[in-house]
Order: C-alpha cells, then sequence, then structure tokens
C-alpha cells in the first residue's frame, strides 16, 4: 500500500476520491501515521411550518439553524445554507451526504425541500439521506423512557404519526402513517403505557388528548417540540454509516397520501 491511500474495510482507494459509503477513513501520512478524516452530514428540514438546515460533523452537531415562521421555505432554506456556509468556512464539496426530511409533512415544504437536497445532490455530486420526518421528531427525544407519539397536524381530524421508543436505540414500534386522531388515541389506550408527545399537532389535539386518553401523558417542551434539521443531520449520520443512501436524481418525498386538491377532485372521503 502506498502512502496516501485510503482504507476502508482493508480496500485501498486512490487518495484523489471520496467514496460516499459512510465509512470514516484514515489516510497514512508521510511519516506512516494515521490521519482520521471527517465525515459531514448536511441536514435539511422543511415538512411543516418549520425550516431548517444543520451540520453534524463526526457525530456532533456543529451548526442549525430553524425558523419557524410564515415564510416560505424558498425564501429561507438557501439563505441559511449561506449563512451557515459562511459563519464555518464550509466548502459544500467536503460535504459526505445530505439528509433530507422526507415525509410525510406539508406538500409544498416536502417539494422544496426535496428540490433544495436533489439540486444539492446532483451539482456536489453527494447521495441524500432520506430521513422520515415523524423518526426525525421522536429522535429530539433521545433518552425517554417513555413511548413517544409525534403528531403533525393532517386536517380534518388526521395526523401523521408513528410510535417509537428512544431510550437507548431508536425503535420503530409504528411505522409512519396518517390516521383518524381519535382512532390513535384508542390504540393508546390499549397499549397502556405512558406517551410522551409532540409535533405541530399538540396544540390541535392537547384537549381531545387529554379528555380521552385513559393512560399517563406529557407533552414535549418547546426545544424539542417541532421538526429539527439537527435530528434530521444526526439521523442522516447513522444512515451514512449503514449504507442507506439514495442517489439524489432517483429521492422522491413520501406523502403517505395525495393532496387535498387531488383527493376532493376524486371525491375522496378522508
Amino acid at each position: 500500500m502506498q502512502s496516501g491511500d485510503l482504507i476502508t474495510a482493508g480496500l485501498p482507494y486512490p487518495p484523489q476520491k471520496r467514496a460516499n459509503d459512510g465509512v470514516i477513513r484514515v489516510s497514512l501520512s508521510d511519516d506512516g501515521e494515521q490521519v482520521r478524516r471527517v465525515m459531514r452530514i448536511l441536514g435539511i428540514e422543511s415538512s411543516s411550518l418549520v425550516a431548517g438546515v444543520a451540520l453534524v460533523t463526526d457525530g456532533i452537531l456543529t451548526a442549525e439553524y430553524t425558523v419557524n415562521y410564515k415564510k416560505t421555505h424558498s425564501q429561507t432554506l438557501l439563505p441559511m445554507l449561506d449563512e451557515i456556509g459562511r459563519l464555518l468556512e464550509l466548502d459544500l464539496h467536503t460535504v459526505d451526504g445530505i439528509a433530507v426530511s422526507a415525509g410525510p409533512g406539508s406538500f409544498t415544504g416536502l417539494r422544496i425541500g426535496s428540490a433544495t437536497a436533489k439540486g444539492l445532490g446532483l451539482a456536489l455530486k453527494k447521495p441524500l439521506l432520506a430521513v422520515p420526518t415523524v423518526e426525525a421528531l421522536a429522535y429530539n427525544l433521545w433518552g425517554a423512557s417513555s413511548l413517544v407519539c409525534p403528531i403533525m397536524d393532517a386536517r380534518r381530524n388526521q395526523v401523521y404519526t408513528g410510535l417509537y421508543y428512544v431510550e437507548e436505540e431508536l425503535l420503530v414500534e409504528k411505522e409512519p402513517c396518517a390516521m383518524d386522531m381519535h382512532a390513535l388515541i384508542g390504540e393508546l389506550n390499549a397499549r397502556g403505557e405512558r406517551v410522551l408527545f409532540l409535533g405541530d399537532g399538540v396544540p390541535v389535539y392537547e384537549p381531545v388528548i387529554r379528555r380521552e386518553l385513559t393512560v399517563p401523558c406529557a407533552f414535549a417542551p418547546a426545544q424539542s417540540s417541532r421538526q429539527r434539521a439537527a435530528s434530521v443531520a444526526a439521523l442522516g449520520y447513522l444512515y451514512m454509516k449503514r449504507g442507506e443512501m439514495v442517489d439524489a436524481a432517483e429521492f422522491k418525498p413520501e406523502y403517505l397520501r395525495k393532496p387535498q386538491a387531488e383527493r376532493e377532485r376524486e371525491g375522496i372521503e378522508l
């Protein structure tokens, strides 16, 4: 092996190549010492009113920019990215992968986030890491001992949700889905466990939760109750290490259901 070769699972790579398989590599310096290379994951969140961009470097949150305000994500995401790049003096070509909140959520928000992530991925020749929105929400509460139930308001008494345990590792008890809020409460009552709620569905459905839920419950505090690009990037970091990547040209967000206008045209009753 020549000095400067990159090592991944015992296989040498030419030093000018940086394969995007998520493994942190080391190179050999001229004196034979191993030099560790970092892994950077950019996270993009746009599935709701919240817009966010974050950077995770070797498992450490390096930067996060979040805005929860009534501006379109097309007005906020790229300026956020520019600001983070300026503050960190970040060359985007050194990013290893782009984690994006993949849905469910706002159709418009997901489209904008998807277009932004795909554009960056194609331009930089980097893979995308598709992180389910409700999974990233649950990851906000890492270490919680209760059953975690993210709820995103999907209108007409519907929520986007899933069920997770996050005390020691992220375990999926219920895959992301759209369902009636009353049906979700019934399912939680049947499980008989303490539940921790978070998401933009909480302000909408907290009264009915308190009225109908028969098991103990709590609601996440402000700093962890909404989508965070940091959680998207942190999960993307884990996905990258596991090799769970998507080609930028092939990525599509997961809406879980058709847009409201299309459902109304087809006469679908929610």
